[in-house]
């Protein structure tokens, strides 16, 4: 029965799962398949060319209704937004994106603890 019970034990403590978040900032794209939040607390990767997506960016909805600024070629940009993600407390790695929604560009501006995308 020990066995049994530190087997469960081991694997409940591999699969954290963490209440969404609600982080706000600067969403770019500056590049395909390159993806990140920027907020106060530092930077959220959402997909870097090469690697898998954090599942959930898929459905992210269009970013560009409240505002998106063009820096490259295909729209690649970036814009404000507010993300519901699941991260990883020990890696501090995002694991799932929830929600997605774009905010006004000038809301990102007016944000002193925000550094310009």
């Amino acid at each position: 029965m020990w066995m049994l019970g530190a087997a469960f034990t081991a694997a409940a403590a591999t699969q954290v799962s963490a209440a969404p978040e609600k982080r706000c900032g600067w969403l770019e794209n500056p590049s395909p398949a390159n993806w990140w939040l920027n907020d106060k607390d530092g930077t959220w990767t959402l997909l870097t060319m090469g690697n898998e997506p954090v599942p959930g960016l898929d459905k992210m909805p269009d970013m560009s209704t409240k505002g998106w600024v063009v820096t490259n070629a295909g729209g690649h940009g970036y814009g404000c937004a507010c993300l519901d993600l699941e991260i990883d407390p020990r890696t501090r790695e995002v694991t799932r994106i929830v929600a997605a929604r774009p905010l006004p560009l000038k809301r990102c501006k007016a944000d002193r603890a925000l550094r310009a995308p």
